[in-house]
């Protein structure tokens, strides 16, 4: 029984330098931010940074196939009260078939950025569908 914990002990101690100091994002619904709903946001971005986390810039576009031609069409990001909390508000037409793909880049992670892509029902993020990109 001593020889199972000595493997999982060593993933352990091995996996913590790999989300230490990590340039993360993550969304959600803005339905549970009052601020966001105030300011008509259909999601909701989190930043983590332990380097210079006032650095990290986000940028969104809201990628679609509207009959049956590709779109792109660049959003506004908007700050929250909370820091590091941004804001997303839609800015597509109400036909076709839509996605929104943010990126988060900080100048203190050369050569790093992290992203996601939500796709949308209508007015809904099927946060469920989301796909996580790190590089």
């Amino acid at each position: 029984m001593r020889k199972a914990y000595k493997p999982l002990i060593a993933v352990a101690i091995l996996a913590v330098p790999l989300l230490a100091g990590a340039l993360r994002l993550e969304v959600s619904s803005a339905a549970a931010n009052p601020e966001a709903q105030l300011k008509q946001a259909v999601l909701v971005a989190r930043t983590t940074a332990c380097q210079s986390p006032e650095k990290t810039t986000i940028t969104a576009t809201a990628e679609g196939i509207v009959n049956g031609v590709r779109r792109s069409i660049p959003l506004k990001v908007i700050p929250l009260a909370t820091a590091g909390t941004f804001a997303v508000s839609r800015e597509w037409p109400a036909q076709g078939a839509w996605a929104v793909k943010l990126v988060a880049a900080n100048p203190e992670y050369k050569n790093y950025s992290t992203g996601i892509v939500v796709p949308f029902d209508n007015d809904s993020p099927r946060l469920a569908a989301v796909q996580h990109y790190y590089h």
